[in-house]
């Protein structure tokens, strides 16, 4: 759990295209992380 004000780890994730992309990619900007589950599944 991350309390208000500490910073994020670093974690990697593929975006809509298939590529990586890492949390430390975006060091210096705000960053709005949104999950929803794949389409036609039970999330």
């Amino acid at each position: 759990m991350v309390d208000v004000g500490e910073r994020a780890p670093d974690f990697e994730l593929m975006n809509d295209a298939g590529e990586p992309v890492k949390l430390s990619d975006f060091r210096g900007k705000k960053v709005i992380l949104y999950f929803y589950p794949k389409a036609l599944t039970k999330g």
